[in-house]
Parts: structure tokens; sequence; C-alpha cells
């Protein structure tokens, strides 16, 4: 089927990842997939949850969507009172993600608090979360150890996230909005790069969907994977070079 944007049905929309974008926070950067823009800021606290065990850190994240990031303004949050559960749901999915490349232990009794602010909404900006929110957290990470908090990065792996569906009975990579809305299965993944599995959501939301189809979905987004892994890298290296120099 011809997509909207021209790609092909293993094509991800144009990506492109700015770090260093907040000048305050300990890690941060812009993320750009297609029309779907997401603010990651890390911001590094010196204690952790009722609940962390002991010697250990803590990540977790917090996401929203700016007013007018979709096609009608939409309420604040903090105008209703209470957060919405479609931004608990994405937020704590964020949250599972970025744990998931840290070691805890190594982290310290301090929390990485990873805010993914949504700018502009064309779908996927939950992915976009986990695939930003992971630079803004390696570049934490870097602080931690260039200002001698920390003597090694806790990093153990990095992560990134896609979205594939089914549209009309064909497999596509990396959903935008009106692909999304019309499609019959939508699946997010979250891998780390060694290729192994932190979460599926797949949801038949036009019709069931077969174990054959969700193992194909999965490889397209693995394909896609390995190449925002890319991208985070080229950041994470682009961040490293400004760093050294901004140092001279």
């Amino acid at each position: 089927m011809a997509r909207i944007d021209g790609r092909t049905y293993k094509d991800l929309r144009p990506v492109e990842i700015i770090p260093g974008v907040n000048k305050f926070a300990e890690g941060s950067c812009l993320i750009r997939c297609g029309n779907t823009h997401v603010l990651c800021t890390a911001s590094v606290e010196e204690r952790v949850p009722p609940h962390v065990p002991y010697g250990e850190g803590w990540v977790t994240a917090e996401y929203s969507m700016l007013p007018r990031a979709n096609r009608e303004r939409s309420r604040r949050d903090v105008s209703k009172g209470k957060l919405s559960p479609r931004s608990a749901e994405i937020q704590r999915l964020v949250g599972r993600a970025l744990r998931a490349s840290i070691d805890m232990k190594a982290l310290g009794e301090r929390t990485i608090t990873i805010d993914c602010d949504v700018l502009q909404g064309d779908g996927g900006t939950r992915t976009a979360s986990v695939t930003g929110g992971y630079v803004a957290l390696a570049l934490a990470c870097q602080w931690l150890v260039k200002e001698g908090y920390l003597l090694r990065s806790p990093l153990r792996t990095a992560v990134a996230a896609v979205s594939a569906g089914i549209v009309d009975d064909e497999l596509l990579l990396d959903l935008c909005y009106e692909e999304d809305s019309n499609a019959q299965v939508d699946l997010n993944c979250i891998m780390t790069e060694q290729g192994e599995l932190v979460e599926i959501q797949g949801t038949g939301e036009g019709r069931a969907f077969t174990i054959q189809e969700q193992r194909q979905l999965v490889d397209l987004c693995a394909k896609g994977i390995d190449e925002l892994l890319t991208k985070q890298r080229e950041a994470l290296a682009l961040a490293e070079k400004q760093a050294e120099e901004g140092s001279r």
C-alpha cells in the first residue's frame, strides 16, 4: 500500500535527536520522529523513594502533552486536578523501560527522573519518549561521573522503542497518527541493544491477530530499533564532542 508520507512498509519516519537542549538539566534532548516531537530531560536527586532497597537507586518518568500538541487544544492535567489515565499508563511504561538500562546498585542512593513533554504529537509519542528518554538518562549518568559522584557509569545497556501495526491487512513500521487511528493491529515494542525484549504492547483494535503476525511485527520493530540505537549513539557522540569543544 502507498503510505501517506511515501515511506515503504519497513521505513522509519525521519528521526533527529538533538542533545543538550536544556542547560539546567543533568541530561536532555529533543527527539523528532517525523511530526512527533518530544522534549526529554533528566534530573538527578540525592534521595530515593521509600520502597527502594537500601543502597540502590531509582529511575522514574513523568509524561505530559502540551495543550496544543494535538490537532485541538487539550486541557492540562493540572487543570483537571489529576493525571489522565493515558498519561499515567505511558509514564509507567517509560519508567519500566528506562530502569531496564540501569544498574541500580551502581547508581547508588539517588533518583533520576525523566520528564517527557510532548511538544507535538503525530503518533508514537510513548515510543519516542522511551528512545529520547534513554539519551537524556545516559547524559545524566555521564554527568554523575564527570562531577565525581560516581566512579563509573551505571548504564548497563541502551534501550529504544518503536511501533508497528497492521493497516488494511499490511504490516507497517512506525505508524503516524493517520495510520495508527486506522490500524487493525497496533503493537509497541521496547528492546535493548542486545536485541532482548523489555516490553511488548499489542492490541487487536480492528481484528484479532495471529502469533505469526505478532512475530512479524516484532521483527519489523527490531529492524527499526536497530536504526534508532544508531541515532542514539550519534546523539551521545555529538554531546561528547560539544562538551570537549566547550572545555577548550
